[in-house]
């Protein structure tokens, strides 16, 4: 008995302290990444010949950061016509369209890692695929797509194009680039990004394109002419697997996909209808007040809010107005100058 008591003695000690130091175990909390990892950044492109473009910050209590380039990287100014941010891996890189560079930052803390300019010549937009990245180029009648390697920022190579190239996506391992720019064109490129060649031209048999967008491994587009409006689906291989033909919507722009829904522009109004609906819509979501070539200059849907800026006509910093997607105004915040697209980071 006595011994019996004894081991039950040491068996009770022995639990004991494996409990005491498991709870000593350091516990899995993975701490922040910086001060931007979750929010959204806004691309503020400056007034044109001048370096006064800049990045802005809403986090997510709709509070706003400006300037947070110059204030990552001790005053720095960014450059001219901040044009598109692309966001992969812990990058995010700034394609300045009049300063003919890409400024690549830690998306996380906006602390500078490399500057890229080799080859680029009125850079556009960005786009990702296996470990390359690829920029449209408008530089006069010269249209092409430049390869970058995202690992050493070399340049890869130079596709050219027929026609401008502005809009640029990746869907199921292929990139698209939209041959539209300034409501003008009614093509899209596709380029293989094992060869990195072109595999074929697609041609949307209405409207002009004015916005291309990819998700769910498909490509979007939405065309319109001053009567009517049509959303197009591609297929990865870029057959058009399906048409909606929005009647009596003219000049339909500013797509966007938001969970189940489309969204996209017609003037001042803003619609919204179910991405498997045939059905028409009627009645806006919201209609702005201000109906100037800049009122809308600026349009995204993320996360279940639509983000909208007006860029005053260039002559005094954006105002962006922040709207649940049934059309009720959260908050109106000021940006920077001529605020011209939204990120999710």
């Amino acid at each position: 008995m006595k011994i019996s008591k004894l081991l039950s003695a040491l068996f009770a000690a022995t639990l004991l302290f494996t409990t005491s130091c498991r709870t000593d175990d350091p516990i899995d909390d993975p701490q922040p990444k910086g001060a931007y990892e979750n929010g959204i950044f806004l691309s503020n492109e400056g007034n044109f010949g001048s370096p006064t473009a800049t990045v802005s910050f809403i986090s997510n209590d709709l509070s706003i950061e400006n300037k947070i380039y110059s204030a990552n990287n001790g005053g720095a100014v960014l450059g001219d016509v901040l044009q598109n941010i692309g966001v992969n891996g812990d990058n995010a890189y700034l394609i300045l369209n009049n300063s003919n560079k890409i400024e690549i930052v830690n998306r996380y803390t906006f602390k500078k890692i490399a500057t890229v300019s080799d080859q680029v010549s009125q850079p556009r937009y960005i786009a990702f695929a296996g470990n390359n990245y690829y920029v449209t180029n408008s530089s006069g009648s010269s249209k092409f797509v430049n390869v970058y390697n995202s690992t050493t920022n070399t340049f890869v190579k130079k596709i050219d194009l027929t026609s401008s190239g502005e809009r640029i996506v990746e869907a199921s391992g292929k990139i698209f680039v939209q041959n539209a720019s300034f409501g003008s064109g009614n093509k899209i490129t596709i380029i293989n990004p094992t060869s990195n060649t072109v595999e074929k031209e697609v041609t949307v048999p209405n409207g002009n394109i004015k916005k291309t967008i990819s998700t769910g491994g498909n490509v979007y587009t939405i065309a319109s002419t001053s009567t009517d409006s049509y959303i197009y689906k591609l297929s990865p291989t870029g057959a058009i697997s399906s048409t909606i033909t929005l009647t009596g919507i003219a000049n339909g722009s500013n797509l966007e996909i938001d969970g189940t829904k489309f969204f996209f522009s017609s003037g001042a109004k803003v619609y919204s209808m179910d991405l498997s609906s045939t059905v028409i819509p009627t009645t806006p979501v919201l209609t702005l007040t201000d109906n100037s070539w800049s009122a809308l200059y600026g349009f995204s849907v993320i996360d279940g809010k639509i983000y909208i800026s007006n860029a005053n006509g260039f002559t005094a910093d954006s105002t962006v107005e922040i709207y649940s997607t049934a059309g009720t105004l959260l908050k109106t915040v000021t940006a920077g100058r001529g605020t011209n697209g939204f990120y999710k980071n």
